[in-house]
């Protein structure tokens, strides 16, 4: 009798565990977003990208999980977090413990990402962090957290490599940059690669934030005589800095600054951006296809660049920027890595992430499994370069080469 008690209570825990799987019905997704306060911008571009991932996958069925040998459609839960620290700690929370999201996209930004990994890591929740570059985020021993964006780390480094491969007798670096915690993330990381690579750093220096007059450094850049300057901080003193290096006309054979020459209104300083480089995580006019996954041996997946700009500019009337392709690209990857492990185990996704190596329309990516886990490895910075088409300022794709939608004017003294 207590067998048979024992069985039947097996059977109804297994009919039970059956019933839930089959009658699941969608996959949540859950996230925050900064509808107010200081990130409202960016955070809003990265939620239009996310939405045009939700809506394509969606026009397909959803996502197909082979477990359950079906297609389940994307059902997103999202609050504003108001761009505060606490909010979004609060949040994920409520997103996991009421609304039972499933899988968690980070909000906007490296500050508000990190509040929202330490509830992720909490509840064991895959979370796809995207708009967040930092690489203190992965290095707390977080196993759940998957970077979408090329780590701050790596911002400049690319510079020097487009540098290297385009003139190999370059070898003197000016590195100048403002004073806060991701210039000098970024301006630290890149000294060190530069010397790891062969380059000397003949000038390694910080400006204040506000700066306007940059006289003095470029003076010292004069006297040292280096091949590339790069560095920067923010839109305004970049665009300064760049105006100002055209003014006195600094001879030097490549100019990267950070965040000002990624912006459309950097062309309004006229001739002085002309041949200025800057990273980006993302152009329009990258050419990712997949003949270039194919050169690298990896396989490609999801939508091409080409549907992607031209849909995002219908549905929302401008053109997307890089907050927008990593919304969407962060959405394609949680899908990927769904499919691949076949069900909604977060254990089993986790696994799938683990294995990755995909080309996107976004580029490549791939996960560090070490000491950084979850940090992306496989995804760079795109480099843009200023350039005159028509009479006009256009921004262009110089590096990587097989992304590129252009050639590299060089040198930038060209333009005297």
């Amino acid at each position: 009798m207590k067998r048979l008690v024992a069985f039947l209570v097996g059977v109804s825990f297994l009919m039970l565990g059956l019933t839930t799987s089959f009658a699941k019905d969608k996959i949540v997704i859950g996230f925050t977003m900064s509808q107010t306060g200081k990130l409202n911008a960016e955070s809003a571009e990265q939620y239009r990208g996310l939405l045009l991932w939700q809506k394509w996958v969606n026009s397909q069925g959803g996502i197909y999980v082979k477990a359950l040998k079906k297609k389940l459609p994307v059902k997103f839960v999202y609050y504003d977090d108001e761009s505060s620290k606490d909010r979004v700690q609060q949040l994920y929370v409520r997103l996991i413990s009421k609304d039972k999201a499933d899988f968690l996209i980070s909000p906007y930004s490296s500050g508000l990402t990190a509040s929202a990994a330490v509830i992720a890591e909490q509840y064991g929740k895959i979370m796809m962090a995207t708009g967040a570059a930092s690489d203190s985020i992965f290095n707390k021993g977080y196993m759940h957290v998957f970077q979408i964006y090329t780590p701050a780390s790596r911002y400049l480094t690319g510079a020097l490599d487009l540098l290297k491969a385009v003139d190999p007798k370059a070898k003197k670096v000016a590195i100048v940059y403002e004073q806060s915690n991701f210039a000098k993330a970024v301006a630290t990381a890149a000294k060190k690669y530069a010397e790891k690579h062969g380059f000397k750093v003949v000038l390694f220096e910080s400006y204040a934030k506000g700066t306007t007059d940059f006289t003095s450094f470029l003076n010292k850049i004069a006297a040292k005589r280096p091949d590339a300057i790069i560095g920067g901080g923010h839109f305004a003193d970049g665009e300064t800095f760049a105006r100002q290096i055209f003014e006195q006309r600094i001879k030097v054979k490549l100019v990267s600054l950070l965040v000002a020459p990624a912006v459309p209104k950097f062309a309004e300083i006229g001739k002085a951006a002309l041949y200025v480089t800057a990273p980006s995580q993302w152009e329009p006019k990258a050419k990712y296809t997949e003949a270039s996954a194919k050169k690298l041996g990896i396989s490609w997946y999801g939508p091409t660049a080409s549907w992607f700009v031209k849909t995002y500019e219908k549905e929302y009337k401008e053109a997307p920027g890089y907050h927008a392709a990593g919304g969407f690209i962060a959405g394609l990857v949680l899908q990927k890595a769904i499919e691949d492990a076949g069900c909604l185990d977060a254990e089993k996704v986790r696994k799938a992430l683990e294995k990755m190596d995909i080309m996107t329309f976004y580029g490549r990516i791939k996960f560090e499994t070490g000491k950084y886990y979850g940090r992306q490895i496989g995804h760079d910075m795109v480099y843009l370069q200023w350039q005159e088409k028509g009479g006009k300022l256009v921004k262009e794709v110089v590096w990587p080469e097989h992304a590129a939608s252009a050639r590299l004017v060089y040198p930038y003294y060209k333009k005297y």
